[in-house]
């Protein structure tokens, strides 16, 4: 390695900078009299909804109008008084409890004690059901 020469350093130098601020630091009270203090043109302008939060509640101000005006009255079908009787002297007939029932149908007791009080949503397979373990016609009786 002797005879080659002197040794020199040929990197250059890196600068290491902090990030440039950020938008709320520039709004920061400490910059913005700083600023004054050296003549800068300073703009303040006020949001028009700031501090509100009238943004998130703008778009449900229509639907609640209309639900409001809304008057037509949305219920479930219930199972009709016809269909209650029929599938309790139908049961009576063939001398079944309501959980003997539920239990050839595969269903709850709660489902056959709720289409007897009237309280059921109707549903076309469970009337189905009944019908069958039931033996008589429940559907269609006007």
């Amino acid at each position: 390695m002797a005879g080659i020469g002197p040794l020199t350093q040929d990197w250059e130098p890196v600068v290491i900078r902090k990030k440039p601020p950020s938008a709320a630091a520039k709004k920061d009270e400490k910059v913005v009299n700083a600023a004054r203090r050296a003549g800068a043109e300073i703009e303040s302008v006020k949001k028009s909804n700031a501090g509100t939060n009238k943004a998130a509640s703008s778009g449900t101000s229509l639907n609640t109008r209309k639900l409001d005006e809304e008057t037509e009255n949305l219920t479930h079908d219930r199972v009709p008084t016809e269909l209650k009787k029929a599938i309790m002297q139908a049961r009576m007939e063939k001398k079944l409890t309501q959980a003997q029932l539920a239990q050839m149908i595969n269903e709850k007791p709660q489902i056959i004690q709720e289409y007897e009080s009237g309280k059921a949503i109707p549903n076309q397979q469970i009337i189905g059901k009944l019908e069958r373990a039931l033996g008589a016609k429940l559907r269609g009786k006007k």
